[in-house]
């Protein structure tokens, strides 16, 4: 399957640019995938797609500051440093920019060396492995020095760095926001909570599986770069329950399905578990675990397209993006969102 069969004409003035003043304030397109129906309504309407005994389940990861603009040590070059996984012995797995003059030896040096990164490994495509060299607590010296890493398209910047988190957000580890939870406030889960909807916490932190361009003539060809993800022995003890009695799944947003359906290939149920995933959802795969989710527009040819006309058929999903650039929906993290139901 082509690339190019997912790509779509954006005009740039629709790329959201900042987040709306309320959260919950947001447009919402509703796509019925048995139907075929398409509806305009707001976000603020969402409790009205739900049933008592639905379960939704959401991202709890936390964003961290992970963008890091330091220089190397030994020329002064400017270096760019994106976190992406932590590894033992203060090792992490990053993106680097201006990565060809970051060698195995190489210190790049932030903030008068308030923190050095070493780099012990070199992988593909700009990945480097950094050992981290610092006095103190880690997590407090990126807290100073770090920076909110907003994706490239937005260009804005961003006033109060708690509106790329989602109020829910827990654990630390995630290089960029599970978007689609950045619409609900605490009134929305306390309306849907009231109406017999059980909320359950998975946690992936978002990297470069995720985000990461394709850059690969056909689907089959790309491949994922891992993520990390948990489930809790709560959240898979209610899943499975909802299952054994038919009661719907929800996901908010791509990371908790790709956590979802990561569990259940993995044990054929849910169970609770740590791991790393590398699934790819594309038209063909066989899904598992939910009957809806929640999701923002996504850029053209990436694999979040591909996984949403995975879940709905491709034809349905392409033709309501057609209609989301008529109708100037707003794009991407800080845009509107999506809501594909089975009902």
């Amino acid at each position: 399957m082509k690339t190019s069969e997912f790509d779509y004409e954006l005009p740039q003035e629709l790329i959201a640019q900042t987040p709306l003043a309320n959260r919950a304030g947001s447009r919402m397109m509703v796509v019925h995938k048995t139907t075929g129906e398409i509806e305009d309504t707001f976000f603020s309407h969402i409790a009205d797609y739900f049933h008592a005994g639905d379960v939704l389940v959401r991202n709890n990861t936390r964003v961290i500051p992970a963008r890091l603009f330091g220089t190397k040590e030994e020329t002064g070059a400017h270096v760019e440093l994106l976190l992406l996984r932590q590894g033992k012995d203060d090792v992490w797995e990053c993106l680097v920019g201006n990565a060809k003059v970051v060698k195995p030896g190489v210190f790049v040096s932030f903030h008068e060396g308030e923190l050095r990164a070493e780099c012990v490994g070199v992988g593909e495509k700009g990945i480097r492995r950094m050992k981290m060299h610092y006095d103190g607590i880690f997590n407090e010296i990126l807290d100073r020095l770090g920076n909110v890493p907003l994706p490239p398209y937005i260009r804005e910047k961003l006033d109060d760095p708690n509106r790329y988190q989602t109020v829910y957000a827990a654990i630390d580890g995630s290089a960029a926001a599970p978007t689609a939870g950045l619409h609900f406030t605490d009134a929305v889960f306390e309306e849907l909570r009231a109406k017999g909807v059980t909320i359950a916490d998975v946690t992936l932190h978002v990297g470069l599986g995720t985000f990461r361009p394709m850059d690969t003539d056909t689907i089959e060809e790309h491949v994922m770069h891992e993520e990390v993800y948990s489930m809790s022995r709560e959240t898979a003890d209610i899943l499975n329950q909802a299952k054994s009695e038919h009661r719907r799944i929800i996901a908010v947003g791509t990371t908790s399905v790709r956590t979802l359906e990561s569990v259940w290939n993995r044990f054929g149920r849910f169970e609770e578990c740590d791991g790393e995933t590398k699934l790819f959802i594309y038209p063909g795969y066989e899904w598992h675990t939910i009957d809806a989710m929640l999701t923002n527009f996504h850029l053209p040819k990436s694999t979040l397209l591909m996984m949403i006309c995975s879940f709905a058929e491709k034809d349905l999903i392409m033709k309501a993006y057609e209609r989301a650039v008529h109708e100037r929906y707003r794009f991407f993290s800080f845009g509107d969102c999506m809501f594909i139901t089975n009902e």
